[in-house]
Order: structure tokens, then C-alpha cells, then sequence
């Protein structure tokens, strides 16, 4: 019989999934679902193809189960397995690899960007609007805290690849924000 209370704690929770026990397993996939969706939409734009890699996530989380060995976050341990999931589902999909475009740099110096102005939903729609290369480094570097070299040992590129990635990443949505500032003007001011 299912009784919600033994999943209160964290430790009960993971005890009542490694027992097999689906009503736990359920209420670890309610509980984290809409999290883990955002994190694969962030690298998959296609809404079907990041719910698919959600759902392979917890079951490689429900796999990897008893790896675990509480020795850190066990929803940071979590996320890392997604993470990791979005990540391989880019490099496995031809038409969603990775392009590294050698582009000119833009000079930005003579624009002022009014961030304040932006909220995060519009922050997070921008980014979006990456080319896949420059969207997977960013996020990883600036939204899930990985160093350069994880990224690069990830996604099996080098370390300045990396680092250029997220410049040429950095540049666009300067681009871009400075795009929006006379809408911002005009709505705003």
C-alpha cells in the first residue's frame, strides 16, 4: 500500500526506488519532472525531443541508483545524469550537432545594455536562440557551473573550443540585447 510518508525524507525516498517500490519512483519523477524538462530544454529546443531525453534520464537515474553514495546533493547527482543524457543526445542526433562557427567579432564598446529591463524569461528566449554549439557551452558553463575542461571532456572538444564557444556565445546575446534597446526605450522610456 502506498504511503506517502515514507517518502518524506530524501534517504526514504531512494530506499523505497532501490526496493523497485513504483509508488516511490513515481513521486521522485513528480518531484523533480518539471525541473529536469527545463534543464533538457535549455539544450534540446524541440519540446518532444527534451521530454524524451527526461524520461531516458530518470531511467538511467532509477539504473545508476545504487551508485549513489550520498556523498553530495543527491539532486545535484541527479541533474548530472540529465545533463549528461541532453548532452549525448546532441552528440549521437547528426542534425543537432554542434557547429562551431567561425564568425567575425563583433565590436559592442559603443553600446550601454540595460539588463534590468530584460527579465529571465527573455533572457533564457535568447539564449535559446543560439546556434547549438554556442547554447550547450553556455549553459553548462553559465547556468550549470561546469569548468572548461568538463565541457570539453563532455562534449569531446578542446578546452579553447570551449573557451571560444562561450565568447562567440557571449557576443551574440550581447548582439542581441543591444538588438532589443530601442523596443526597450520605446516600451520603457
Amino acid at each position: 500500500m502506498f504511503n506517502r510518508s515514507n517518502f518524506s525524507t530524501e534517504e526514504g525516498l531512494i530506499k523505497g526506488c532501490l526496493r523497485g517500490d513504483r509508488s516511490a519512483q513515481r513521486h521522485l519523477y513528480e518531484s523533480y519532472s518539471g525541473k529536469f524538462l527545463a534543464i533538457c530544454m535549455r539544450y534540446l529546443k524541440d519540446r518532444e525531443h527534451a521530454e524524451d531525453v527526461m524520461i531516458e534520464s530518470f531511467m538511467k537515474i532509477f539504473e545508476k541508483l545504487p551508485q549513489f553514495q550520498a556523498k553530495g546533493s543527491f539532486e545535484g547527482w541527479m541533474k548530472r545524469i540529465v545533463v549528461t543524457q541532453a548532452l549525448m543526445t546532441l552528440r549521437s542526433n547528426r542534425h543537432l550537432m554542434m557547429e562551431v562557427n567561425l564568425e567575425m567579432e563583433y565590436d559592442f564598446q559603443g553600446h550601454h545594455y540595460e539588463l534590468t529591463h530584460l527579465e529571465t524569461a527573455e533572457l533564457m528566449e535568447l539564449v535559446q536562440g543560439l546556434p547549438v554549439g554556442y547554447r550547450t557551452v553556455f549553459n553548462l558553463y553559465a547556468i550549470e557551473g561546469y569548468s572548461h575542461q568538463e565541457i570539453a571532456d563532455l562534449l569531446g572538444i578542446s578546452e579553447s573550443t570551449s573557451k571560444s564557444q562561450l565568447n562567440r556565445a557571449r557576443t551574440a546575446l550581447k548582439e542581441k540585447i543591444a538588438s532589443l534597446q530601442p523596443k526597450i526605450k520605446t516600451n520603457h522610456g
